[in-house]
């Protein structure tokens, strides 16, 4: 009697498919949890993301806050600042990437540096700007000084002298980059949100 003609072939294929099933059934049961547990818990997703309400902050001041374990400057630029920020020839930048998050690589240009509430690419000085990053000198990360500290009217580091320009772009020093841009975007006039 051959195999096709033996119903007893029939029921033992059905039993190794059948055992072969719930074997992989089981296994990807008992995995789950495990993979599971690689998942971000529930409060380190919302601590991805900030909302900060920016309607006090002045023209010509700044706001510092932490997030995701790093200050971040809020600074509400005055039409001085983004003129001089202006004048200043990309060739004249030790770095020429804005390090700007929101687009990607681009010249490190006012516009590509600032944020605008309405989200318009152009930046009227006359208007103000905000300029909004992360406040860690891209040297040995120390905290730089604001509020037209250092030889630019920006920011200086006073671990080892890093000077950044009015629009967070280092000038000079031993930093080798600009000041970066975190994931930003405006929810209405007066309220950022961040990550």
């Amino acid at each position: 009697m051959s195999h096709a003609e033996d119903p007893s072939g029939d029921r033992r294929d059905f039993l190794y498919y059948a055992t072969a099933g719930t074997g992989v059934v089981v296994a990807g049961a008992a995995a789950w949890p495990l993979v599971n547990s690689m998942n971000p818990s529930a409060d380190t997703r919302a601590a991805s993301t900030l909302r900060v309400d920016v309607s006090g902050v002045a023209e010509g001041t700044q706001l510092t806050v932490l997030f995701l374990g790093k200050p971040i400057f809020i600074r509400r630029s005055t039409p001085d600042e983004i003129e001089a920020a202006q004048a200043v020839e990309l060739s004249e930048l030790p770095d020429a990437d804005a390090r700007n998050e929101n687009i990607g690589t681009a010249e490190a240009t006012v516009a590509n540096r600032f944020v605008s509430p309405t989200g318009g690419e152009e930046i009227d000085p006359s208007a103000g700007g905000w300029l909004i990053m992360q406040g860690v000198c891209t040297h040995l990360g120390c905290v730089p000084l604001g509020n037209g500290a250092g030889d630019f009217g920006g920011w200086f580091c006073p671990c080892h002298g890093s000077h950044y320009d009015t629009a967070g772009r280092i000038r000079r020093g031993p930093a080798p980059q600009n000041l970066p841009i975190p994931t930003v975007e405006f929810i209405d006039e007066s309220t950022i949100l961040l990550g």
